[in-house]
């Protein structure tokens, strides 16, 4: 650690003369010049505490350049410092002094680890905030010149994102020397910084005046997405967005396109992937007539891009891109110019491409209606459940209930339940689980829609579920007692009696202690249901199971994982609750697991 530049230490230093109520701040600042480094944080941390026992003068004569001392410490202590200094405004007097915070800032931003140039970066712009017009001519901006030109390329980095911060409110002489610097180091020979300007690009862009925009940002952005560095040149693709923004059609056809179209065919993946990634924003950026002539075709190269992540990318935003389009060309644009290369991506050799498309590909049926629904979308749906990848089907069958709105649940179970059987013996955990998760909500649609569905659920649906309780995972045996809970109510006594009440019986007997509870509160419902129904609940003569505590909850576990002995957490509140907490602990348990 640096010297402390005059900062006093010891039970007086706090200002005093032996008070000792001040003495652990006194400790404080002896632990900023410890030599453990655990020390120098938690005192750094602390920073407020030191400076409200200074005070504001002490703060500024002694503690400030002190603090800039210390740019020689570890990271870890210069990232909590940058982060202190950025609130520190009300400490050093208020905003006539906030210019004090400048040097340590300064030096922060010129560090070579990058997140402490960023967290300086981040404070100096929000000190910028509380600096007068005159203060920010007089301290700011000669900073920001200073980042500008200096010789390391990490200053001329960080200088990148304080120039939008201090344009607004500078004057006019003021402002061309700011757009010169950061033309400049648009130009960098270092391709960090080139990196640095083209990142901020649209963010400068957004606060400079039309003409400067049209004069000088549109030649930046040009210069910048033809870099011989690839990534250059992706950045500058998102910038596109923010300047696409601010200009007119007719300046967007002339002076934005033509570099548009190049980088959707840049000979970089990593270039296209990025056009891909921001395909929603450009076309709203861009509107309708730039969409209509120049996207979609651009678009449907990216569907067939050679680079599976490019395709990918494009892939999930096809349901994005039909919905910015126009109403009234919204069908047409997608049956003709869209679809034919979607079908081809059902079929993709990378599973990522079609697993990306199955997540979003269901959304298209509320775009293009019941017919086409049925007749286009439909046997791809079916393709995909059938696909080889699990994720593809899982992708499929967790959104199958947004198709159900548009084609009907008749239709929909006509079309698929077969398939949803096939997969009810999927060789993968979580595909089936999927599937017994789905069949309450089929069920629940069909008894709802259709005259017929109580007889479709006892058929066709109540075998898959019943069957499934044999399966050897837990998670999806103790899912199948939550699915038959909340199809009890459609299904009539017969098979409430007859099958459904045996299974949960078995099940309540499960070596797995989840399963167990599950089962026991199933057993219940469908009890009541047939005490409603009044048929006699006869004995089964089957031990009773021991009803779970209400104040606990089970918790879901891997397969293979020892059964019947795992901890039970605490739990407040009714059964509604506990099986809500259950639902959330699924999602976390199920997001670790593995097939």
């Amino acid at each position: 650690m640096a010297g402390a530049s005059g900062l006093g230490t010891g039970p007086g230093a706090a200002g005093g003369d032996g008070d000792d109520s001040l003495y652990p701040i006194a400790v404080l600042i002896d632990e900023l010049r410890n030599e453990d480094v655990q020390l120098r944080l938690n005192s750094i941390k602390k920073l407020s505490t030191i400076a409200l026992a200074l005070g504001v003068e002490r703060t500024r004569s002694e503690l400030l350049p002190f603090l800039t001392d210390t740019i020689y410490d570890e990271d870890e202590v210069l990232l909590a410092l940058a982060e202190q200094l950025g609130n520190f405004t009300g400490l050093v007097g208020g905003p006539d002094f906030a210019h004090c915070l400048l040097p340590p800032l300064e030096n922060l931003a010129t560090v070579e680890e990058t997140v402490v140039r960023d967290k300086a970066v981040e404070s100096l712009r929000q000190i910028s905030q509380e600096h007068t017009p005159v203060a920010l001519e007089a301290y700011f901006v000669p900073l920001v010149k200073r980042l500008a030109s200096g010789d390391w390329f990490t200053s001329r980095t960080s200088a990148c994102g304080l120039f939008s911060v201090c344009y607004p409110r500078a004057s006019n002489a003021v402002k061309a020397e700011i757009r010169q610097q950061f033309r400049s180091l648009c130009s960098d020979d270092t391709p960090m910084v080139r990196r640095a300007a083209a990142s901020k690009l649209g963010e400068f862009a957004k606060v400079l005046e039309l003409d400067s925009v049209k004069s000088e940002i549109v030649p930046l952005f040009t210069n910048l997405a033809s870099d011989e560095q690839d990534s250059v040149r992706l950045l500058a693709v998102e910038a596109c967005v923010s300047i696409a923004q601010l200009l007119s059609q007719d300046d967007l056809e002339t002076l934005v396109m033509p570099t548009l179209r190049q980088a959707a065919e840049d000979k970089s993946w990593r270039v296209r992937y990025m056009v891909a990634d921001k395909f929603s924003e450009l076309q709203k950026a861009m509107g309708p007539k730039i969409t209509l002539n120049d996207l979609i075709p651009a678009f449907q190269n990216l569907l067939k891009d050679c680079e599976a992540e490019v395709r990918a990318a494009a892939a999930h935003k096809v349901k994005e891109l039909g919905e910015n389009l126009p109403i009234e060309d919204r069908e047409t644009i997608i049956m003709n110019q869209i679809l034919p290369y979607i079908k081809e991506l059902v079929s993709d050799t990378n599973q990522h491409v079609k697993s990306a498309l199955a997540s979003v590909i269901m959304g298209l049926s509320t775009i293009l209606g019941k017919e086409n629904t049925i007749e286009h979308l439909l046997p791809l749906f079916l393709a995909q459940l059938k696909d080889e990848c699990p994720e593809v089907r899982l992708n499929i069958i967790s959104n199958l209930d947004c198709v159900n709105e548009v084609i009907g649940i008749r239709q929909l179970s006509q079309s698929l339940l077969p398939a949803i059987v096939e997969l009810a013996e999927d060789a993968k955990w979580r595909v089936r689980l999927a599937i017994i998760e789905y069949m309450p909500l089929l069920a629940g649609q069909l008894a709802l829609s259709e005259a017929c569905g109580q007889e479709i659920t006892t058929k066709q649906m109540l075998p898959i579920v019943l069957k499934m309780a044999g399966d050897q995972v837990a998670n999806v045996r103790f899912n199948v007692a939550k699915s038959l809970q909340k199809i009890g109510p459609i299904l009539d006594t017969n098979a409430l009696q007859g099958e459904v009440k045996p299974v949960l019986q078995k099940l309540g007997q499960d070596e797995d202690m989840d399963v167990k509870y599950f089962a026991q509160e199933a057993i219940s419902v469908v009890a009541q249901r047939l005490r409603k129904l009044d048929f006699p609940v006869k004995d089964s003569g089957e031990p009773s199971v021991p009803r779970a505590d209400k104040n606990h909850f089970p918790r879901p576990r891997v397969p293979g994982e020892d059964t019947g002995k795992g901890p039970v957490y605490p739990l407040h509140g009714d059964t509604r609750d506990t099986l809500a907490q259950l639902e959330i602990a699924e999602l976390v348990h199920f997001s670790q697991s593995r097939d």
